[in-house]
């Protein structure tokens, strides 16, 4: 939790003294790439520190194997086309988990999620619940009679993006409204927290989910991740509370 914080307000003043350098020197893009590189930086030496044995599963630096049985799964910056362009939902996903670092086979342990630009922490720990300000998270167990709020996200392949949107179409009958926030992280806190009902997107890498899974079923909630036959290796992961999951999941699934 203290390195997650102390990376996301790295990175937010990164952000900031970026945008006066990019309009001068460089480009935001190039601003956002060095941004994401410090701060996974950041996170490494001090988990170093602190944990000098375990592993490390970075989206800007790659994996370092441990000694331990820990590995530690960080995106430095959730949500890098929002912190471009000066959106203020944005993320630090920090997760601990043990096994092998592959989503399939890992037990997760601990994760973080901090969005700088709010001060929201949310954070959770196998066994110990999911927490945000010392309040307890629980996800919405039923859905509401006026239709689930629902989130998801698009990715960049363009290949996959016909089936995106078909398959918004296919889950829209059971939906109150979408939200699409850009940030992976962000959205599975939000699901833990009861702020959406559930979450769907096909394409996430192992640092985007890793602390949200952790989030979700903390909260008592459900997630799954669902290889599809078009594109292998762009799976669909599907979050919600139990009394929504089942239903999410089949509309997101369907032909």
């Amino acid at each position: 939790m203290d390195i997650a914080r102390e990376a996301g307000e790295l990175a937010r003043r990164r952000r900031t003294a970026g945008v006066a350098i990019a309009a001068t020197k460089s480009s935001i893009a190039d601003i956002v790439t060095e941004a994401d590189r410090e701060v996974e930086t950041l996170i490494r030496g001090r988990l170093a520190v602190e944990r000098p044995g375990d592993g490390f599963l970075g989206e800007e630096s790659g994996t370092g194997v441990g000694t331990t049985d820990i590995t530690w799964v960080v995106d430095p910056i959730d949500g890098t086309v929002n912190y471009a362009y000066g959106i203020p939902a944005y993320a630090v996903s920090i997760a601990a988990v043990r096994g092998v670092a592959e989503p399939d086979q890992w037990e997760a342990l601990a994760g973080a999620v901090f969005n700088p630009m709010t001060g929201e922490l949310f954070h959770a720990a196998q066994g110990a619940g999911a927490w945000l300000y010392g309040e307890r998270l629980r996800v919405n167990d039923e859905p509401p009679s006026a239709g689930a709020l629902l989130a998801t996200g698009f990715g960049y392949n363009p290949a996959t993006h016909a089936s995106d949107l078909a398959r918004v179409a296919r889950v829209m009958p059971m939906a109150r409204d979408l939200r699409r926030i850009g940030a992976a992280s962000l959205d599975l806190a939000y699901v833990a927290s009861g702020r959406f009902d559930g979450y769907f997107e096909r394409g996430l890498q192992p640092w985007d989910h890793a602390a949200g899974a952790l989030l979700v079923a903390e909260a008592g909630g459900r997630m799954v991740r669902v290889e599809l036959d078009d594109i292998p290796g762009r799976p669909l992961f599907v979050a919600a509370g139990p009394g929504l999951f089942d239903e999410l999941l089949a509309a997101a699934l369907s032909p």
